[in-house]
């Protein structure tokens, strides 16, 4: 007799079924597990015949085959314990055989048959209610699952023996409760920074059309203070983008207790971060920080101290929202629509351009040290400005009540709602300026007369790529969005190319 299991592998966020089909038969006493499997699922032979025991089963002493169809697909992780322990003990008799048939199961067996959590199980739960399925995870993991279809069976059973017992009907297991975490996170408010209204108002912008920034300025001036209250003026995630952020958080395993957040992501890696570790890769190519940051920020701080091959490998997830990690056996996708905000000395020593300071180096200390980001990748920066620093005398100065988060974030959630309705009625899935693509953005950007001909004056003057001159009008339209207007006007194209002129001078070095 063989016994079926559903189950799924995981090829970037997508889970691809895969059918554990065990058979007991004549033979010496032994478990074999075919189908490219790794060495976790290797392995789970040791887990699952300990946990059986602990059940109160005892492994039968004959030759037990499993195996993993397709037997081309690679198998990895620890998740297929469960449903060879559950497929070996329908071939046993310990459970209907059908009593499967409806379910795909993931998790990770313990030694004394308890089922501990794994990564992966939104996904999975999306990938089993797309064929008309339902779910057996482990119990930390239901309330992750269930967020899939509120109609769709999910049994999330702390041990084996609860998972027998519901089958066979002595024992019912309760629906799990999506859960939510309560709250945004604490990233501090707007009205704690002194100053800076030119850095504040560039912020507000950036967060209202998803454009890139970076802050240049000497150490101590409030870069990464700035950087860090980007998350409270931004909106919460949609419906959509929060399913989205979850699978990937979901498949990296960083969803605390199996709870989502409406909270958009916020990454800050630190700058010794390798190209995996940035982009995603590795043996299993987990997500890298461009995909943990989709639909969010992602902040680097001392952004000329990343190594160039690091900061280049950001220029196509920036164009294309997606990143893909080809390897010799293996080309995995994943989405990674971010917004990067960046912060930088403007040369080693940190005090170029500032009062009473000189470089010992001279110039050339700002412009070998600028020189490290590349021009295409700062022309894919839609915002540059300029911190200057702080002085002791203005921090002592009582704070004179500026705008808090929460009143700044009402203004960006107006704009960024004038820019979902003018995509929508378009019949695009975007919700930003910054997402439009370069023929939309020529028809809703066109700006009035006085607004084309600053423009034009600017573009002969600064000598604007194909692709600086579509951000500026990005930029320009987030500008009249936040003010309410219909058309952009010349004021608004001026602010927009005065953002690209304050960092002229990184892209000339």
């Amino acid at each position: 007799m063989v016994a079926h299991c559903a189950t799924v592998a995981f090829q970037g966020i997508t889970a691809v079924p895969v059918d554990v089909q065990v058979m007991i038969g004549p033979g010496k006493h032994a478990m074999h597990i075919v189908g490219l499997a790794d060495k976790a699922v290797a392995e789970s032979r040791e887990r699952i015949g300990a946990a059986l025991h602990a059940s109160g089963l005892a492994m039968p002493h004959k030759k037990i085959t499993v195996n993993l169809a397709p037997a081309d697909l690679p198998k990895e992780g620890s998740h297929y314990d469960l449903p060879i322990a559950l497929a070996l003990m329908a071939a046993m008799g310990a459970m209907p055989a059908d009593a499967l048939d409806g379910f795909i199961a993931m998790g990770e067996l313990a030694l004394d048959g308890t089922i501990a959590p794994v990564a992966g199980a939104l996904p999975a739960a999306m990938g089993a209610n797309a064929l008309g399925k339902g779910l057996i995870c482990p119990h930390v993991s239901g309330s992750e699952a269930a967020w899939a279809d509120p109609e769709m069976d999910v049994l999330a059973p702390r041990s084996l023996i609860a998972m027998a017992n519901h089958f066979k009907g002595t024992q019912h297991l309760s629906r799990p409760t999506a859960g939510m975490r309560d709250g945004q996170l604490a990233h501090g408010d707007m009205a704690d920074i002194r100053g800076q209204e030119t850095a504040k108002r560039a912020l507000e912008v950036a967060a209202a059309g998803s454009h890139n920034l970076v802050f240049v300025g000497p150490p101590g001036s409030g870069k990464s203070m700035l950087a860090s209250r980007l998350p409270s003026i931004l909106p919460p995630l949609q419906p959509r983008e929060l399913l989205e952020v979850s699978m990937i958080a979901s498949i990296a395993g960083e969803l605390a207790d199996g709870k989502l957040s409406s909270a958009r992501p916020f990454r800050e890696p630190h700058h010794s971060a390798s190209m995996a570790a940035m982009v995603g890769g590795g043996l299993k190519a987990k997500p890298g920080e461009v995909s943990l940051a989709h639909n969010g920020v992602l902040f680097l701080d001392e952004f000329p101290e990343f190594t160039p091959q690091v900061l280049d490998s950001l220029r196509q997830p920036l164009e294309t929202g997606e990143i893909v990690i080809a390897r010799a056996n293996h080309r995995v996708s994943y989405p990674s629509r971010f917004q990067l905000i960046a912060a930088m000395n403007p040369c080693r020593c940190g005090m170029a351009g500032e009062p009473g300071h000189t470089c010992r180096r001279g110039d050339r200390c700002a412009a070998d040290y600028q020189a490290r980001i590349s021009g295409p990748l700062m022309d894919r920066i839609d915002l540059r400005v300029e911190v200057p620093a702080v002085s002791a005398a203005d921090l002592m100065t009582p704070a004179a009540g500026g705008e808090t988060s929460a009143t700044i974030a009402a203004r960006v959630a107006t704009a960024r709602a004038v820019q979902a309705e003018r995509y929508a009625g378009l019949g695009l899935h975007i919700t930003t300026n910054a997402l439009a693509p370069n023929t939309v953005i020529e028809e809703v950007a066109r700006p009035d007369a006085a607004g084309q001909q600053l423009l034009r004056d600017a573009a002969d003057a600064m000598k604007f790529s194909a692709r600086g001159y579509h951000r500026i009008l990005k930029t320009a339209r987030t500008l009249a969005d936040l003010e309410g207007k219909d058309t952009v006007g010349r004021i608004h194209l001026a602010e927009a190319i005065s953002y690209r002129m304050a960092g002229r001078r990184l892209t000339s070095a």
